[in-house]
């Protein structure tokens, strides 16, 4: 029976995954690593340790599943994307730590291309918005900020790469210089129309052609591994919320998918042509699979699964991130508190990256049950706002929300989420979509599956979750985290 492993690469930790030709999972190992914090609002991590966890668990992963390079028919790669790396190409090593999707450090550079006028010109070539999410502001700080970083990078010393093209290199032992079509379209730099790297916005960035990887398919081989599964093809290539769509095998146009992951991440299969979003959503690339490209609305929420390490981590409330569902439970409600975890900025569809977080309708009543609850309900409130935006611009109904991620495995969670949006919540029975769409993509190149139709019929839900808040109990809910939200955004 053939197997393949998928690399989930994440923001706070390295998974390896064994899949089986049925989809099923034959061995899982996960480790953490650093979180570095220089400065507030600024998130790092070593691009060495990300290497050093991801391909460990790897090999750990093998040992666990009792097999042996061989018995892998390919290697898919998915991955925290926009995240930026730059490295020596002779050496390997990178020149800085890689600056994290969540750091706010060039939200000011953001702030002066919007005053420039350059809005528009970004969101009709890439689908983005200007933004410090997103890849080019962070490769261009580290250019000017790094010691002789842009004379090297000019004359093609350094390279460039979301975590995707980090790993790909180290895995190929430096002979493959590549990113997929989606990782590129998170980069600002990408145009989703004509597929290739533009011009006019590598000149707006001033970013140097030279140290910008080969843009490839999704699914399809683009060289062989040189360690952990010595010459096992890498096969597929996706950055992970496109991976999560794909391995929720929503293939067809008006299917969504959320994963509630570090945060969340909605998208919308839109099929063979991008909408343009009227509600600051983002049109970005589905995948691009056998020469044809898929695209999709997505909605960003920065905080989401992130907000129960902050209660951990930061509170001391729980002691880990299982005790949150049990915490939550224990009260009825959450006794009137809000909680906006604007820790980052918020994502879609406000996009403001100077609101910060705050707890709301704080009482001597309230209690940490109440500030568990209120924050698992953040999730939900941000995930609704997103819905709403993407149903207003793509115009099509919304029968059901996949969910998976860390966060899904909360049925409080769920209930809360198809209670604020109205229709079912389903829970798939394999909750790794994304590690299981960058297994999809890598079978599919190495013929494990043959085409779209045999991954649908893989699908399974474990759990429906059906609204039962009736309509103006949903509507006061919504209108008190507007208003919260609406307080965040003039502090």
């Amino acid at each position: 029976m053939p197997h393949i492993l998928a690399l989930d690469q994440g923001t706070t930790s390295c998974r390896a995954i064994v899949f089986d030709e049925s989809g099923a999972i034959r061995a899982v190992a996960q480790k953490e690593f650093r979180q570095i914090f220089p400065q507030p609002g600024w998130v790092e991590h070593d691009a060495q340790e990300i290497w050093a966890t991801q391909s460990g668990v790897a090999a750990e992963v093998l040992v666990r599943a009792g097999l042996a390079a061989r018995d892998i028919a390919a290697v898919g790669i998915t991955n925290q994307r926009e995240t930026t790396v730059v490295w020596d190409r002779a050496t390997g090593e990178p020149i800085a730590n890689a600056i994290v999707w969540q750091d706010r450090r060039t939200a000011a550079h953001c702030d002066q291309l919007k005053a420039g006028g350059h809005t528009a010109l970004v969101a009709e070539r890439t689908g983005l918005i200007v933004d410090a999410y997103f890849s080019a502001t962070k490769l261009r700080w580290l250019l000017d900020h790094i010691p002789g970083a842009r004379a090297r990078a000019e004359a093609g010393e350094l390279a460039f790469g979301t975590i995707d093209s980090w790993l790909a290199w180290k895995l190929t032992g430096g002979a493959r210089h590549v990113t997929d079509t989606t990782n590129a379209s998170r980069t600002m730099l990408f145009n989703i129309h004509t597929g290739a790297w533009d011009d006019e916005l590598l000149a707006l960035f001033d970013i140097p052609r030279a140290m910008l990887p080969e843009v490839v398919g999704s699914s399809g081989s683009v060289g062989e591994c040189t360690c952990v599964v010595p010459g096992v093809p890498l096969a597929g290539l996706a950055g992970d919320q496109h991976a999560a769509l794909f391995g929720q095998a929503c293939t067809q146009p008006g299917m969504v998918k959320n994963t509630y992951g570090t945060g969340c991440f909605l998208l919308m299969n839109t099929g063979s042509a991008p909408v343009p979003s009227r509600h600051r959503l983002l049109t970005t690339l589905a995948w691009q699979l056998g020469g044809r490209t898929t695209y999709a609305l997505e909605g960003s929420v920065f905080i989401g699964g992130a907000v129960v390490q902050w209660l951990r981590d930061g509170l001391g409330i729980i002691r880990s991130a299982s005790e949150i569902e049990a915490l939550a439970a224990s009260v009825p409600d959450a006794g009137g508190v809000t909680f906006v975890p604007a820790f980052a900025g918020l994502g879609a569809p406000h996009w403001d990256a100077h609101a910060r977080g705050t707890i709301g309708g704080l009482t001597r009543g309230s209690t940490a049950a109440h500030i568990a609850r209120a924050a698992l309900e953040s999730i939900a409130f941000q995930t609704a706002d997103v819905l709403a935006a993407m149903r207003a611009d793509s115009q099509i109904p919304v029968r059901e929300l996949r969910a998976d991620g860390g966060a899904a495995k909360s049925d409080l969670l769920l209930q809360f989420q198809a209670d604020l949006i109205g229709v079912p919540v389903v829970r798939p029975a394999i909750t790794e979509t994304t590690a299981l769409g960058a297994a999809f993509f890598a079978g599919l190149a190495a013929g494990v599956w043959r085409d779209e139709s045999d991954l649908a019929g893989q699908w399974r839900a474990e759990r429906i979750f059906n609204p039962t808040m009736d309509s103006s109990e949903r509507e006061a809910r919504l209108a008190a985290w507007r208003e919260a939200v609406a307080r965040v955004r003039i502090l």
